[in-house]
């Protein structure tokens, strides 16, 4: 993947020329708005919020704590922003010849949302109706802190057209929640989210496993208490410390262990385990819900949606180009605000890459990936009409036969044509894909 556009140069002109419709009458090509076979994807939003209360020590998103930086990126006049890059980015795709899509679904994330009041939550998605339309009965999610709501803002949200609030739990174990720099009580979480059902929001819970200190008990208690609550969706991520947070640093200097991959095996294991037996299904490796209860913004990413993130640092995604904002607020602002597309720089997704991300997103998912799709055209098994759709290629068979005897596919999907990831191959993805890729 080479960047068309050098990081740090805004699009002035509008869009990157790779993204514009193909004339009518053409198949939709590697750059186009749809997929090989013409047909259109569809299409989500992505809002971040970056304000936070605290910056948690493992945390690298794009986050800040100052809530006053100055015009257009503070809170006060933050959503009038969004508006100018959400107006800019319509217009741009109009000009593009890009098909108007309707959201089939919005996430605002962050940081903190819900640092913000209800009233500007709910002028953000009153901008994505205004901008791009939203669906009937698409799905609109909130992520929240449990001491950054109360019941009233939670009534307001559900009353704005939010339809889902994921609140960051991460641990039912204070002396977890501290080491991982998280500020509400454990007692706050089933509060709040008996205060969202009221509301008739559906509600979901982040989990965050292998924190330093935390035991496998700890984390057995964490699920036990999370499953006890009854949200409609759960959440549980691997702690990963990357480079530059302060608990990287902290583990450089010898202060905290690093994470045990042993050990976060184990709590994956006790996590699909226990919320199996409370009725919860995996969908994606690190997600469960209850039947019915998918996140459909978060399959979005999976499988091959366009999406426009607003908000500085936030990822695009049209037909195979990858556009990425200005990542501080104050220069994001500026561009926004004087009408220019507040992009950063973009890159065109060649096909070896293409094929990367389909194996590397969709083997993740619970029907995980059809084996024919990985063919070139003409090749036996390979996806083109007549081809033997439903096979795997010859290269692969001996691939496939491999990662089934080692456990890591199941058999039975194997044999009719598609790789779906065991418990243990869930835990060995990235071993997985390389060899469906090499």
């Amino acid at each position: 993947m080479s960047p068309a556009q050098p990081v740090g140069a805004p699009l002035v002109d509008g869009l990157p020329p790779e993204v514009a419709a193909p004339a009518p009458g053409a198949r939709c090509g590697a750059a186009g708005p749809g997929r090989a076979d013409g047909a259109a994807r569809p299409f989500s939003v992505y809002l971040h919020v970056p304000y936070c209360r605290v910056r948690c020590g493992y945390c690298d998103f794009n986050t800040y704590t100052n809530l006053h930086m100055g015009q257009g990126a503070s809170a006060v006049d933050y959503v009038s922003t969004l508006a100018a890059e959400l107006r800019t980015a319509r217009a741009a795709m109009d000009d593009a010849g890009l098909p108007a899509r309707r959201a089939a679904t919005v996430f605002v994330g962050g940081g903190t949302p819900t640092m913000l009041p209800p009233s500007d939550l709910a002028a953000m998605i009153g901008l994505v109706r205004e901008a791009f339309g939203l669906d009937e009965g698409a799905e609109v999610t909130t992520e929240a802190n449990p001491d950054s709501v109360d019941e009233a803002g939670l009534a307001a949200l559900a009353e704005a057209g939010f339809t889902r609030v994921s609140f960051g739990m991460q641990s039912a174990v204070p002396h977890v929640l501290r080491a991982l720099d998280r500020t509400h009580e454990p007692s706050r979480v089933p509060l709040v989210v008996d205060w969202a059902r009221r509301a008739g929001l559906g509600t979901s819970l982040d989990l965050i496993y292998g924190a330093p200190g935390e035991s496998l008990e700890d984390w057995e208690r964490s699920l036990e208490a999370a499953v006890e609550i009854g949200p409609d969706h759960l959440s549980a991520y691997g702690l990963v410390i990357e480079e530059g947070t302060r608990m990287w640093a902290q583990v450089r200097r010898g202060e905290l262990p690093m994470p045990s991959d042993d050990d976060e095996a184990a709590k994956y294991e006790l996590a699909d385990r226990l919320l199996a037996s409370a009725g919860y299904e995996w969908y994606e490796i690190s997600n469960w819900a209850l039947p019915g209860h998918e996140c459909r913004h978060n399959r979005a990413y999976w499988q091959d949606w366009d999406w426009w993130g607003a908000g500085p640092g936030a990822h695009s995604h049209l037909g195979d180009v990858r556009l990425w904002n200005a990542k501080h607020p104050l220069v994001w602002a500026a561009q926004a605000l004087s009408g220019r597309l507040p992009v950063a720089g973009h890159e065109v997704i060649d096909a070896d890459s293409r094929l990367l991300e389909r194996v590397m997103l969709g083997i993740r998912l619970r029907e995980g990936i059809a084996l024919a799709q990985l063919g070139e055209p003409g090749e036996v098994g390979g996806d083109e009409p007549g081809s033997g759709a439903g096979r795997a290629p010859r290269r692969l068979v001996p691939v496939v036969g491999r990662l089934v005897a080692d456990g890591l596919l199941d058999g039975a999907a194997a044999l009719r044509g598609r790789a779906i990831l065991t418990l243990r191959g869930r835990l060995m993805a990235d071993t997985v894909t390389r060899a469906l890729t090499a």
